[in-house]
């Protein structure tokens, strides 16, 4: 594990790569998943099954990685457990990235995606996931 002055910023995700494990993925999202909200936890996964392509580009992948490594890590720069703010840096290292790789975001990504944040939180979180989704689909069309 890097040292925590390694790990401030959460722009730099190339610093956080190490730090993604499938263990502590899964760990974290079922821990966090309600506290970080439908659209929060539907950006991970958009992440994730992204990630999963074999075809990705390096560049992408790790982006990706870096992303998902700061949302697992234990140490953030603004902690979790920091009362309504604790996930805004999390936030903005995985947006960041949704948007960075927003073109390889395919309607099989999405709806895997949907799939498992709607088995994780059981509700309808439709109206949510549309707001990402059409976050995605704008920056994709500008990309192209």
């Amino acid at each position: 594990m890097k040292k925590r002055s390694e790990l401030e910023d959460p722009n730099n995700l190339a610093a956080y790569q190490d730090e993604f494990s499938e263990e502590s993925f899964w760990m974290k999202v079922r821990k966090y998943a309600k506290k970080v909200g439908a659209a929060g936890i539907y950006t991970v996964f958009l992440l994730y099954y992204t990630f999963r392509k074999p075809d990705l580009p390096l560049k992408a992948r790790s982006t990706i990685l870096g992303a998902l490594g700061y949302f697992i890590m234990p140490i953030d720069f603004i902690p979790d457990m920091t009362p309504i703010i604790g996930y805004t840096d999390d936030m903005v290292a995985l947006t960041g990235a949704l948007l960075l790789v927003a073109a390889y975001i395919d309607d099989s990504t999405k709806a895997q995606a949907r799939a498992r944040v709607q088995k994780l939180l059981g509700q309808d979180i439709q109206d949510d996931l549309q707001f990402v989704d059409d976050k995605v689909d704008q920056k994709s069309s500008t990309s192209s």
